[in-house]
């Protein structure tokens, strides 16, 4: 369906803006192997991806992506884990095609922009910054700079109420389920891209308002 021209577009980060899941694997399974358990397959990493860092670490250690680790080796393993994935959070992880054109297109319009993403802060200006996108954004919202994060609409509503903005005049670019939740909660439209994390299920049985294969999809959409 079209997409009502919007005056506030909110960008997902992994698995909409970067393909992340690299440096992750590495990370994941580095520190796995510092503590003697079996590495993780990256497909399952990749099904694991999109709820913030403690639960990417539940389910790698407990090999389940419904899986809770005893609180004693989630603490070492996030210990181990945070360095880990400093040091290598972006020697492999690069944007999508199509996002620097769908990133220009929006500013064109000039549609204000922000990110709104689970990762934790101390990740996200970094990665931002390394893959040029960080001065495209007017708002970052990571995983810990609000009290709640996706799929709660709190991040939404947020960086609308910051910029004055109607959320029925707003958009969130997403690539998960917990997009799709926060976005409606929000009252904001939903646009997912078909490449992402979704747990590895089809975004399209979310229902969102529509589903690009590419940013650069964007121009098409709008109306």
């Amino acid at each position: 369906m079209p997409i009502k021209t919007p005056e506030l577009v909110l960008l997902d980060l992994d698995g909409t803006l970067v393909d992340s899941i690299p440096d992750l694997a590495y990370s994941v399974n580095k520190t796995l192997s510092e503590l003697s358990i079996a590495e993780r397959d990256i497909e399952n990493i990749r099904h694991w991806v999109g709820n913030g860092i403690d639960k990417l670490l539940h389910r790698a250690l407990t090999n389940d992506i419904d899986g809770e680790a005893e609180t004693k080796l989630f603490d070492e393993a996030f210990e181990k884990f945070i360095p880990i994935y400093n040091d290598n959070m972006c020697a492999t992880s690069i944007c999508y095609p199509g996002v620097r054109e769908g990133i220009d297109f929006l500013k064109e319009k000039n549609i204000k922009l922000g990110c709104v993403t689970n990762k934790s802060g101390q990740f996200v200006g970094p990665i931002l910054e390394k893959l040029g996108l960080m001065n495209d954004m007017s708002i970052v919202i990571a995983g810990d700079t609000l009290a709640k994060k996706k799929p709660d609409p709190l991040p939404l509503l947020h960086a609308a109420t910051v910029f004055e903005k109607d959320p029925a005049q707003s958009l969130m670019i997403g690539d998960s389920e917990s997009d799709v939740k926060a976005a409606r909660a929000a009252g904001f439209q939903i646009v997912c891209v078909s490449y992402g994390y979704n747990h590895g299920n089809d975004i399209r049985e979310t229902n969102p308002d529509a589903v690009v294969d590419s940013l650069a999809e964007l121009p098409q959409l709008f109306h």
